[in-house]
């Protein structure tokens, strides 16, 4: 049996040294490709044609999960693992919304992403220990998120917002004009309730999305 194809997109050069490194210890998985950013992400999926994705979800620019949306849009059969360092419910709800079929943490045992792999590649999803406790205690609370509401693309350009990256940034970026991108930004806050780039802020600290500023 032909091994599974797999590419890597990590901004993080040292990580994907590690996890290449790892993969190609493991049977039937061949790492055929890599990528820093979602550009060359997506030019190399189009040539490789891999039989699963690995992408991470924060990178500069287009995000994964952007870049999860893009992908299936060219290839609706697309086998995509998220491989991430957000535990958050709020972020894997989102990455299966627009098309993910795994999603695992940095966190968990290196293994588990090379199981992951070939979960989703034989039409398995797969989620951590970690995500999966989170979302169940999500159910069982009826913690019902704001941010919920948003689509895929509307919640990359809210991460892109909230990271302070200028709505020009933000157009080229995700190949879009800077009115449209001013049109996205009004209608999130109207999703999320808030009247102010401030509110917008507080709600963003308040899910995790952006990281409070250290004490002292």
């Amino acid at each position: 049996m032909a091994p599974i194809k797999v590419i890597l997109v990590d901004d993080h050069a040292i990580v994907l040294q590690g996890y290449r490194r790892l993969l190609e210890k493991q049977a039937g998985i061949e790492v055929a490709a890599e990528a820093t950013d979602s550009k060359t992400a997506y030019r190399l999926y189009k040539e490789v044609q891999p039989d699963v994705a690995v992408v991470d979800v924060s990178m500069p620019g287009r995000g994964g999960i952007d870049l999860i949306g893009q992908i299936r849009a060219w290839d609706a059969s697309a086998r995509i693992v998220v491989f991430t360092m957000h535990a958050d419910a709020i972020y894997a709800m989102h990455a299966f919304q627009a098309g993910a079929r795994g999603y695992i943490t940095k966190s968990s045992n290196p293994l588990l992403l090379a199981e992951a792999i070939r979960d989703v590649f034989a039409g398995r999803k797969a989620i951590s220990p970690d995500v999966s406790q989170e979302l169940a205690l999500r159910r069982l609370d009826g913690d019902a998120s704001a941010l919920n509401a948003l689509s895929p693309r509307e919640f990359e350009i809210l991460r892109l917002l909230l990271d302070a990256s200028p709505p020009a940034e933000i157009a080229t970026a995700l190949n879009l004009s800077p009115k449209t991108v001013a049109n996205y930004h009004s209608l999130i806050k109207q999703k999320l309730g808030v009247r102010s780039d401030i509110e917008l802020l507080y709600l963003g600290l308040r899910e995790g999305l952006v990281a409070p500023p250290p004490a002292g």
